[in-house]
Protein backbone atom coordinates (compact mmCIF):
# COMPACT_ATOMS: atom_id res chain seq x y z
CA UNK A 1 0.00 0.00 0.00
CA UNK A 2 1.31 3.54 -0.82
CA UNK A 3 0.77 4.55 2.71
CA UNK A 4 2.10 1.15 4.86
CA UNK A 5 5.59 2.67 5.33
CA UNK A 6 4.33 5.63 7.18
CA UNK A 7 2.01 3.01 8.80
CA UNK A 8 5.44 1.22 10.44
CA UNK A 9 7.11 4.46 11.44
CA UNK A 10 4.03 5.15 13.32
CA UNK A 11 4.04 2.28 14.94
CA UNK A 12 6.93 3.31 17.37
CA UNK A 13 5.22 5.83 19.93
CA UNK A 14 8.43 8.20 20.41
CA UNK A 15 8.39 8.77 16.59
CA UNK A 16 4.67 9.87 17.03
CA UNK A 17 5.44 11.47 19.85
CA UNK A 18 8.36 13.63 17.40
CA UNK A 19 6.13 13.85 14.56
CA UNK A 20 3.31 15.59 16.98
CA UNK A 21 5.64 17.97 19.03
CA UNK A 22 7.39 19.27 15.52
CA UNK A 23 3.35 19.90 14.06
CA UNK A 24 2.68 21.64 17.38
CA UNK A 25 5.91 24.15 16.85
CA UNK A 26 4.12 24.63 13.11
CA UNK A 27 1.05 25.53 14.85
CA UNK A 28 2.39 28.03 16.87
CA UNK A 29 4.32 29.60 14.27
CA UNK A 30 1.17 30.10 12.03
CA UNK A 31 -0.38 31.70 15.48
CA UNK A 32 2.91 33.94 15.46
CA UNK A 33 3.63 35.40 12.31
CA UNK A 34 0.82 38.05 12.04
CA UNK A 35 1.92 39.42 15.68
CA UNK A 36 5.51 39.36 14.23
CA UNK A 37 4.86 41.47 11.33
CA UNK A 38 2.82 43.92 12.45
CA UNK A 39 5.37 44.12 15.31
CA UNK A 40 8.03 44.54 13.04
CA UNK A 41 6.88 46.42 10.83
CA UNK A 42 6.14 49.16 13.75
CA UNK A 43 9.42 49.00 14.90
CA UNK A 44 10.73 49.75 11.46
CA UNK A 45 8.57 52.98 11.07
CA UNK A 46 9.34 54.09 14.45
CA UNK A 47 13.37 53.86 13.70
CA UNK A 48 12.63 56.12 10.89
CA UNK A 49 10.95 58.52 12.69
CA UNK A 50 13.45 59.13 15.25
CA UNK A 51 16.69 59.07 12.98
CA UNK A 52 16.52 60.68 9.48
CA UNK A 53 19.67 59.31 8.46
CA UNK A 54 18.26 56.11 8.39
CA UNK A 55 15.97 57.40 5.87
CA UNK A 56 18.78 58.01 3.24
CA UNK A 57 19.43 54.87 0.66
CA UNK A 58 23.14 52.92 1.16
CA UNK A 59 26.01 54.45 -0.01
CA UNK A 60 28.53 51.57 -0.67
CA UNK A 61 26.32 48.67 -1.80
CA UNK A 62 27.23 47.17 1.58
CA UNK A 63 27.28 43.26 1.83
CA UNK A 64 28.57 41.15 4.72
CA UNK A 65 31.51 39.25 3.80
CA UNK A 66 30.65 35.87 6.20
CA UNK A 67 29.13 36.83 9.07
CA UNK A 68 30.81 40.20 9.47
CA UNK A 69 29.60 43.56 8.61
CA UNK A 70 33.31 45.62 7.59
CA UNK A 71 33.42 48.93 7.13
CA UNK A 72 29.88 49.97 6.21
CA UNK A 73 28.82 53.38 4.74
CA UNK A 74 27.13 55.38 7.31
CA UNK A 75 24.02 55.10 6.64
CA UNK A 76 24.20 51.13 7.17
CA UNK A 77 26.73 51.90 10.23
CA UNK A 78 23.80 53.93 12.11
CA UNK A 79 21.62 51.07 11.14
CA UNK A 80 24.26 48.52 12.49
CA UNK A 81 24.09 50.98 15.81
CA UNK A 82 20.78 51.05 16.09
CA UNK A 83 20.78 47.18 15.69
CA UNK A 84 22.92 46.07 18.33
CA UNK A 85 21.34 49.26 20.55
CA UNK A 86 17.73 47.18 20.64
CA UNK A 87 19.11 43.80 21.30
CA UNK A 88 18.32 42.47 24.52
CA UNK A 89 21.25 40.40 24.89
CA UNK A 90 24.19 42.45 23.61
CA UNK A 91 26.95 39.85 24.04
CA UNK A 92 25.42 37.61 21.29
CA UNK A 93 26.62 36.81 18.08
CA UNK A 94 24.13 39.18 15.72
CA UNK A 95 24.24 37.01 12.30
CA UNK A 96 24.76 39.60 9.83
CA UNK A 97 25.21 37.56 6.81
CA UNK A 98 20.88 37.09 7.26
CA UNK A 99 20.83 40.54 6.19
CA UNK A 100 20.59 42.31 2.87
CA UNK A 101 21.77 46.51 4.28
CA UNK A 102 20.98 48.10 1.69
CA UNK A 103 17.15 47.60 2.19
CA UNK A 104 17.38 47.98 5.42
CA UNK A 105 15.72 51.18 5.11
CA UNK A 106 12.58 50.22 3.20
CA UNK A 107 11.73 46.20 4.48
CA UNK A 108 11.48 45.90 7.64
CA UNK A 109 11.79 41.86 7.40
CA UNK A 110 15.34 42.47 6.93
CA UNK A 111 15.92 44.47 9.78
CA UNK A 112 13.46 41.15 11.64
CA UNK A 113 16.23 38.92 10.45
CA UNK A 114 19.48 40.65 12.10
CA UNK A 115 17.77 38.94 15.46
CA UNK A 116 17.29 35.32 13.85
CA UNK A 117 19.45 31.96 13.89
CA UNK A 118 21.91 32.03 10.33
CA UNK A 119 20.08 30.62 7.05
CA UNK A 120 17.18 33.30 6.91
CA UNK A 121 18.81 35.04 4.12
CA UNK A 122 16.57 34.18 0.84
CA UNK A 123 13.13 34.67 3.63
CA UNK A 124 11.32 37.62 2.91
CA UNK A 125 8.24 37.41 5.59
CA UNK A 126 7.05 36.42 8.94
CA UNK A 127 4.78 33.67 7.05
CA UNK A 128 8.08 31.92 5.62
CA UNK A 129 10.36 31.48 8.71
CA UNK A 130 10.21 28.19 11.15
CA UNK A 131 8.70 28.66 14.64
CA UNK A 132 12.69 28.95 15.41
CA UNK A 133 13.31 31.90 13.90
CA UNK A 134 10.04 34.11 14.80
CA UNK A 135 10.80 32.76 18.73
CA UNK A 136 14.25 34.16 18.29
CA UNK A 137 13.19 36.99 16.90
CA UNK A 138 10.73 37.97 20.14
CA UNK A 139 13.83 36.63 22.54
CA UNK A 140 16.34 39.21 21.30
CA UNK A 141 14.95 42.16 19.84
CA UNK A 142 14.05 45.07 22.16
CA UNK A 143 10.29 45.72 20.54
CA UNK A 144 9.30 42.48 22.33
CA UNK A 145 10.40 43.62 25.43
CA UNK A 146 6.76 43.36 26.95
CA UNK A 147 7.32 39.22 26.30
CA UNK A 148 9.05 37.08 29.08
CA UNK A 149 12.06 35.25 27.61
CA UNK A 150 12.12 32.78 29.97
CA UNK A 151 9.22 31.15 28.93
CA UNK A 152 10.67 31.98 24.97
CA UNK A 153 13.59 30.46 25.49
CA UNK A 154 11.77 27.29 27.28
CA UNK A 155 10.16 26.51 24.34
CA UNK A 156 13.62 26.94 21.20
CA UNK A 157 15.60 24.48 24.12
CA UNK A 158 12.85 22.08 23.92
CA UNK A 159 12.30 22.11 19.80
CA UNK A 160 15.99 22.42 19.44
CA UNK A 161 16.04 19.17 21.11
CA UNK A 162 13.47 18.05 19.10
CA UNK A 163 15.39 19.21 15.69
CA UNK A 164 18.80 17.68 16.91
CA UNK A 165 17.60 14.34 17.90
CA UNK A 166 19.24 11.71 16.28
CA UNK A 167 16.94 9.02 16.72
CA UNK A 168 13.85 11.23 15.61
CA UNK A 169 12.17 10.09 19.16
CA UNK A 170 11.20 12.00 22.10
CA UNK A 171 9.93 10.02 25.30
CA UNK A 172 6.52 10.77 26.76
CA UNK A 173 8.21 11.69 29.80
CA UNK A 174 10.07 14.97 27.46
CA UNK A 175 6.57 15.28 25.71
CA UNK A 176 5.01 16.17 28.91
CA UNK A 177 7.59 19.02 29.76
CA UNK A 178 7.51 20.08 26.53
CA UNK A 179 3.68 20.43 26.29
CA UNK A 180 3.91 22.36 29.62
CA UNK A 181 6.44 24.65 28.06
CA UNK A 182 4.19 25.40 25.21
CA UNK A 183 1.14 26.01 27.47
CA UNK A 184 2.78 28.47 29.31
CA UNK A 185 4.04 30.56 26.25
CA UNK A 186 0.95 30.66 25.39
CA UNK A 187 -1.07 31.86 28.14
CA UNK A 188 1.93 34.50 28.43
CA UNK A 189 0.91 35.68 25.05
CA UNK A 190 -2.99 35.12 25.36
CA UNK A 191 -3.47 38.82 24.57
CA UNK A 192 -2.36 37.28 20.95
CA UNK A 193 -6.06 37.19 19.00
CA UNK A 194 -5.10 34.41 17.58
CA UNK A 195 -3.45 32.38 20.34
CA UNK A 196 -6.69 31.33 21.45
CA UNK A 197 -7.19 29.08 18.38
CA UNK A 198 -3.35 27.88 18.67
CA UNK A 199 -3.96 26.68 22.50
CA UNK A 200 -6.56 24.74 21.41
CA UNK A 201 -5.62 23.15 18.22
CA UNK A 202 -2.05 22.17 20.03
CA UNK A 203 -4.35 20.30 22.78
CA UNK A 204 -5.95 18.67 20.12
CA UNK A 205 -2.72 17.26 18.02
CA UNK A 206 -1.10 16.41 21.30
CA UNK A 207 -4.00 13.99 22.14
CA UNK A 208 -4.38 12.87 18.27
CA UNK A 209 -3.75 8.77 18.12
CA UNK A 210 -1.93 9.28 14.31
CA UNK A 211 -1.80 5.79 14.26
CA UNK A 212 -5.52 5.27 14.43
CA UNK A 213 -5.26 7.51 11.23
CA UNK A 214 -2.84 5.19 9.10
CA UNK A 215 -4.41 2.11 10.41
CA UNK A 216 -7.66 2.44 9.20
CA UNK A 217 -6.17 1.78 5.99
CA UNK A 218 -5.90 -1.20 6.76
CA UNK A 219 -9.57 -1.49 6.24
CA UNK A 220 -9.76 -0.81 2.14
CA UNK A 221 -8.96 -4.14 1.37
CA UNK A 222 -11.57 -5.56 3.85
CA UNK A 223 -14.10 -2.57 3.40
CA UNK A 224 -16.91 -5.62 2.12
CA UNK A 225 -16.47 -7.62 5.54
CA UNK A 226 -15.98 -4.22 7.34
CA UNK A 227 -19.34 -2.49 5.79
CA UNK A 228 -17.11 0.64 4.97
CA UNK A 229 -18.88 3.14 2.29
CA UNK A 230 -16.20 4.65 -0.08
CA UNK A 231 -16.35 7.89 2.11
CA UNK A 232 -15.03 6.26 5.09
CA UNK A 233 -11.73 4.92 3.37
CA UNK A 234 -11.40 8.40 1.35
CA UNK A 235 -11.48 9.75 5.13
CA UNK A 236 -8.59 7.59 6.03
CA UNK A 237 -6.69 8.26 2.79
CA UNK A 238 -6.71 11.82 3.68
CA UNK A 239 -5.67 11.37 7.18
CA UNK A 240 -2.97 9.32 6.07
CA UNK A 241 -1.93 11.92 3.17
CA UNK A 242 -2.21 14.65 5.70
CA UNK A 243 0.15 12.88 8.18
CA UNK A 244 2.82 12.30 5.27
CA UNK A 245 2.66 15.78 5.14
CA UNK A 246 3.44 17.30 8.10
CA UNK A 247 6.36 14.62 8.20
CA UNK A 248 7.47 15.94 5.33
CA UNK A 249 7.59 19.05 6.55
CA UNK A 250 9.23 18.92 9.62
CA UNK A 251 11.80 16.16 8.15
CA UNK A 252 12.49 18.94 5.56
CA UNK A 253 13.47 21.67 8.45
CA UNK A 254 15.46 19.32 10.13
CA UNK A 255 17.47 18.31 6.29
CA UNK A 256 17.90 21.74 6.10
CA UNK A 257 19.09 23.23 9.15
CA UNK A 258 21.58 20.55 9.62
CA UNK A 259 22.60 20.95 5.79
CA UNK A 260 23.60 24.05 6.71
CA UNK A 261 25.21 23.46 9.77
CA UNK A 262 27.17 21.29 8.30
CA UNK A 263 28.56 23.17 5.80
CA UNK A 264 30.35 25.04 8.36
CA UNK A 265 33.37 22.92 9.39
CA UNK A 266 33.19 23.76 12.47
CA UNK A 267 29.71 22.35 13.22
CA UNK A 268 30.98 18.48 13.17
CA UNK A 269 28.11 17.70 15.63
CA UNK A 270 25.75 18.71 12.71
CA UNK A 271 27.19 17.00 10.26
CA UNK A 272 27.21 13.57 12.76
CA UNK A 273 23.38 14.11 13.40
CA UNK A 274 22.79 14.25 9.40
CA UNK A 275 24.52 11.61 8.90
CA UNK A 276 22.23 9.54 11.18
CA UNK A 277 19.13 11.20 9.48
CA UNK A 278 20.55 10.28 5.85
CA UNK A 279 20.72 6.89 7.37
CA UNK A 280 17.18 7.02 8.21
CA UNK A 281 15.87 8.45 4.85
CA UNK A 282 17.98 5.50 3.22
CA UNK A 283 16.24 2.82 5.38
CA UNK A 284 13.05 4.32 4.70
CA UNK A 285 11.88 3.78 1.08
CA UNK A 286 9.51 6.19 1.02
CA UNK A 287 11.31 8.70 2.71
CA UNK A 288 14.41 8.29 0.10
CA UNK A 289 12.63 8.81 -3.11
CA UNK A 290 10.60 11.27 -1.22
CA UNK A 291 14.34 13.40 0.06
CA UNK A 292 16.38 12.21 -2.96
CA UNK A 293 18.20 15.39 -3.24
CA UNK A 294 18.91 16.06 0.12
CA UNK A 295 20.35 13.07 0.15
CA UNK A 296 22.69 13.75 -2.79
CA UNK A 297 23.72 16.70 -0.89
CA UNK A 298 24.45 14.79 2.13
CA UNK A 299 26.92 12.24 0.21
CA UNK A 300 28.60 15.36 -1.39
CA UNK A 301 29.28 16.59 2.30
CA UNK A 302 30.63 13.02 3.01
CA UNK A 303 31.98 12.87 0.59
CA UNK A 304 34.17 15.79 0.33
CA UNK A 305 35.17 15.46 4.36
Amino acid sequence: MVHEDLATRLNDREYKNWLKAGRCLLILKNGLHPFIAHNMRAFHGNLLNQNPLLRKPCQTSCRPRGNKLSSPCQVCSKWQTEILRHHRQPGAIVNWDNCFPPNWRTDHWELAKAYMPRGQGKLTSADQCDASALLNLINYCDCFCYVDPKFVREVIRFRNELMHSCELCVTDEWMRQYQTAVKNLVQHLSHIPEMATVGQQIEEMLTLDLSICVSGLDRIDSAGLDGLEADSVCQWDTSADLISQWETELLRESLQELLHGADDDTKTQDAEQLKRLGGFLQANRDLGERFSAELQAINSLEARD
